[in-house]
């Protein structure tokens, strides 16, 4: 379906760009038909680059996006709208994706025009009225209103109707749920599972929250500064986290049994220098300096069956770290 060879992006910084800010640093992966593939990390990491790369709302500076075997930098023209016809985003600040002097089912009336001028007016309604009803809205409540009049979940669905509209393969969703209401963040959820399930929907789940991450997805990326540090099947991620970055991670999520004080996370200052070797290098309990680890960029490496990790030191990590991280599968909304 989706697949990214070595993709590098870096952003020219300051006066004539002199400076350079590598937000994604050689990042290879797959996504595949009917498969939902979380991409996790903090603020910064490049989560939304990636996505943005994909959608082609950014170039890259190196590497390769396939789509179904075709490099997408080479698309254009008709061979670019029928991309887009494939793969669609819905981002996460649904209020930004529509103008608030026109009706927020101007974007349907947008979409017939530029894919589909030649369905008529009575096909075309019937249509938004199906697709509204598949992603759990009720066509006269929703239909002529303006954004603030929807709430944010409603203008989600919207999107992801939209999208649906163009019956798409391949959906980027960056932080779709992060400023919704819990209630609302979990038929949003439920609808995306549904859509994998019955429509062999393919998604890009771009998140910081593990636990939604872990509710919904069938494989966990695991990204830090621009690299992937962890990946591999969600349950083998998430119950043997082999990266320091990782288990802490895991090790930082709230658990309903434990008070805050009863948590200890083992964490670094950072220093904010990078280093020619591992990323998290200066973040990490396990660098040594002067050792392999500020040298030498650790590759991705197959520990066990569909579980990676780019870790120099990674057997080398104490067994109760690994355990205390695995127990984190309880904060699950599974």
């Amino acid at each position: 379906m989706i697949e990214l060879e070595h993709v590098t992006k870096i952003y020219r910084l300051g006066t004539f760009g002199r400076r350079a800010l590598r937000a994604v640093d050689d990042v290879s992966f797959r996504v595949a038909q009917g498969r939902v593939v979380s991409l996790i990390g903090e603020s910064g990491s490049g989560k939304t680059t990636i996505g943005k790369m994909i959608l082609r709302l950014i170039p890259l500076t190196s590497g390769r996006i396939l789509f179904e075997g075709n490099d997408i930098s080479a698309l254009s023209g008709r061979a670019l709208k029928d991309y887009y016809r494939k793969v669609q985003g819905v981002f996460q600040d649904p209020f930004s994706s529509y103008n608030p002097i026109f009706k927020a089912d101007r974007i349907f009336r947008i979409l017939k025009t530029e894919f589909f001028p030649t369905v008529g007016p009575q096909q075309w309604d019937k249509r938004i009225r199906e697709v509204l009803s598949t992603v759990g809205l009720v066509p006269e409540e929703v239909l002529g209103k303006y954004p603030h009049q929807l709430s944010g979940g409603q203008l989600q669905r919207f999107l992801i109707a939209r999208a649906l509209l163009l019956d798409i393969q391949f959906l980027v969703a960056d932080e779709i749920i992060s400023m919704l209401d819990a209630s609302t963040r979990i038929d949003v959820l439920n609808l995306l599972a549904e859509l994998r399930n019955n429509r062999g929907l393919s998604i890009l789940f771009i998140t910081h929250d593990l636990s939604l991450a872990h509710y919904l997805s069938d494989e966990a990326i695991i990204l830090y500064r621009g690299s992937i540090m962890e990946s591999g099947d969600i349950e083998k991620v998430f119950q043997r986290p082999l990266h320091p970055y990782t288990q802490i991670l895991l090790s930082s999520v709230p658990r309903l049994d434990q008070k805050w004080e009863e948590t200890e996370i083992r964490l670094k200052v950072q220093e904010g220098k990078r280093t020619a070797g591992c990323p998290y290098y200066d973040r990490c309990y396990l660098a040594e300096k002067g050792k392999i680890c500020a040298d030498l960029k650790p590759q991705l490496v197959e520990a066990e069956e569909q579980h990676f990790v780019a870790c120099h030191r990674f057997r080398e990590i104490p067994k109760e770290v690994k355990h205390a991280a695995g127990q984190t599968r309880g904060t699950s909304l599974a």
